[in-house]
């Protein structure tokens, strides 16, 4: 399971996520080139998107193909990721296991 917080630059957890990514052959057959964002994740490492970066992460998660994220993931992921537009010094973080 890969668990989604939004921290402060010092690591300070400001929210997190109630549901996680499932590590499945959805999400580990995503194709970089069209996905570049959920497409470099990996199950056993963390992620960190900065602000320039969760931009690109918002416009893809709407093209996910069915089955990649569940929709409530999906809500929450776009919700953290308007906090970290909306704050300053603020990063989403996918925790792998």
């Amino acid at each position: 399971m890969i668990n989604v917080q939004v921290r402060s630059e010092s690591g300070t957890i400001e929210a997190r996520a109630q549901h996680g990514v499932v590590w499945g052959p959805e999400l580990a057959g995503l194709d970089q080139s069209v996905f570049p964002m959920l497409g470099h994740l990996l199950p056993y490492a963390d992620t960190v998107f900065n602000h320039r970066q969760v931009s690109t992460l918002l416009r893809e998660i709407p093209r996910l193909p069915p089955g990649v994220l569940t929709d409530d993931l999906a809500r929450e992921v776009l919700e953290l990721g308007r906090t970290v537009l909306d704050g300053e010094h603020l990063y989403l973080w996918f925790l792998g296991d």
